[in-house]
């Protein structure tokens, strides 16, 4: 039995190895969960409970709380999330603009129904968003780091179409 707890916590530790190097670099400081759960969340994308779980074990804070901080903020996510993140502004300059036109499109596209947000091969997460500050150029959408303006359901399907032209160029590369 010691060889197999000996053989569980190397697995443990090699599956949370990312995990304790991003603890690490903030000399497991409680004072630092939220870089911390900022860190973990850009490495997976997401929060996973198994990982929260860790993180508050490891800084000796209680679960309840890292859980409290993941949900508290809007920024961290506890569902998977796709490797590219779309969110169109749904404020009033944007929303005046047809904004929900433009979200349609993007849902039809990628075939998203009802509430899902992600699709299924991980590619593309959908979301709406109350402001992105850029007013003057509504309607607006982000894709991970970059802005489009002044968008209109053909434009906002066609940075899909150029995006995953470019993920099946890629894959053929490979």
């Amino acid at each position: 039995m010691p060889e197999k707890r000996a053989v569980e916590r190397a697995a443990t530790a090699r599956s949370f190895e990312k995990v304790c190097r991003i603890l690490d670099s903030h000399h497991r400081q409680p004072s630092r969960l939220i870089p911390i759960l900022q860190e973990i969340q850009h490495e997976y994308r997401y929060l996973p409970e198994e990982v929260l779980t860790f993180v508050a074990t490891s800084l000796g804070l209680p679960p309840a709380r890292v859980y409290g901080v993941a949900t508290f903020y809007a920024h961290f996510a506890l569902e998977p999330k796709g490797k590219y993140v779309v969110r169109l502004c749904d404020g009033t300059a944007c929303h005046v603009k047809h904004s929900t036109t433009i979200l349609d499109a993007l849902r039809a596209k990628l075939g998203l129904a009802g509430g899902t947000v992600t699709t299924r091969d991980m590619l593309f997460t959908v979301e709406t968003v109350s402001c992105l500050g850029a007013c003057g150029l509504a309607p607006v959408m982000v894709v991970n780091e970059t802005v489009y303006g002044q968008m209109t359901p053909e434009k906002a399907t066609a940075v899909l179409d150029e995006i995953i032209a470019k993920e099946k160029n890629e894959s053929e590369a490979e």
